[in-house]
């Protein structure tokens, strides 16, 4: 029997979300969509699939009947509307939230870095796009050599960028670089967002930096590697653009890092190609892509245990 599951809002990640979860799981069953635009074409497009939807918000899925079966809410709103969401939501020990907002409310994951350390919490967070792409990199050099500092680049289309994007870029950046250190296993992280005017529009491009200890560089390879291979998983369109680089910044010769002072060691450059699946958002869109495939293989993954 499939897992009962709710989303709230209805914009175009919790739409995405909603279609793949239709389309591909094999143990989640959508059982309400929820917005707050009773107009909206999220909503429009439940209606048509036969799932149930609600467009008073997470106070009038609390009042349904489906209510007392669904076991995941995600939460696609914004990091503002997700702290009134959860307020309600935690009064409820069954039920277990996963964020895909900037809101950092529970611990951050990343599926192939750190669900097991999480697999218990009621609510998980889902970092952003730039560090579901970027941290499982991070975290595959730190396995092999400790890193100092991490700094990641996510180039995304403009036009892929909504309203709650544009609105929470302050979020992306500061959650995104904390998520470095804390996910990643960086001394230091630093994030950085690009919105792309290009037309057409471009797919999205990641590009992350490491400084470590020197280390054995077949194996920070490999385990860079392996890590692609894992996130290919649940997101087919994820992969590397070139292969991996390596610099190295000698003793002599060390750079600054804000907070740490002077490193020396090892450089790691490693360039990411993110391609949608085109579910319900154009091809180009990867950075919302890979938000709504890590929100759908955390909750199969919390299923399974």
């Amino acid at each position: 029997m499939k897992t009962k599951v709710a989303i709230i809002g209805s914009g175009n990640i919790g739409t995405d979300l909603m279609i793949k979860i239709i389309r591909l799981s094999p143990s989640l069953e959508m059982s309400v969509f929820v917005g707050i635009d009773p107009a909206s074409d999220g909503l429009a497009r439940a209606k048509k699939m036969g799932i149930q939807t609600c467009h008073t918000g997470i106070d009038g899925l609390i009042t349904m009947q489906e209510w007392k079966d669904i076991k995941i809410i995600f939460d696609a709103t914004s990091a503002k509307a997700h702290v009134y969401n959860w307020d309600k939501v935690k009064a409820f020990p069954d039920k277990k939230m996963i964020d895909l907002t900037p809101a950092a409310i529970g611990p951050y994951l990343v599926p192939p870095v750190n669900f097991l350390d999480n697999m218990d919490v009621s609510n998980v967070n889902m970092v952003t796009c730039g560090g579901q792409a970027t941290i499982p990199i991070v975290a595959a050099v730190s396995r092999v050599a400790k890193v100092h500092y991490g700094e990641i680049v996510a180039s995304i289309a403009s036009k892929s960028a909504g309203p709650g994007t544009r609105a929470n870029i302050d979020e992306f950046t500061e959650t995104t670089s904390e998520a470095i250190e804390k996910v990643g296993g960086a001394e230091r992280g630093k994030a950085i967002i690009v919105l792309n005017p290009a037309e057409p529009p471009l797919v999205m491009r990641d590009t992350v930096f490491t400084l470590s200890e020197q280390g054995d560089r077949e194996a920070i390879k490999k385990s860079i590697n392996e890590m692609v291979s894992e996130v290919q998983k649940y997101v087919p369109g994820y992969e590397l653009h070139q292969e991996v680089q390596f610099d190295d910044i000698p003793e002599s010769d060390p750079v600054f890092i804000e907070g740490l002072g002077l490193r020396h060691g090892l450089k790691t450059s490693v360039l990411l190609k993110v391609k949608g699946a085109g579910h319900y958002l154009p091809e180009y869109a990867g950075n919302l892509d890979i938000m709504t495939s890590a929100a759908r293989a955390t909750a199969e993954r919390i299923v399974i245990l």
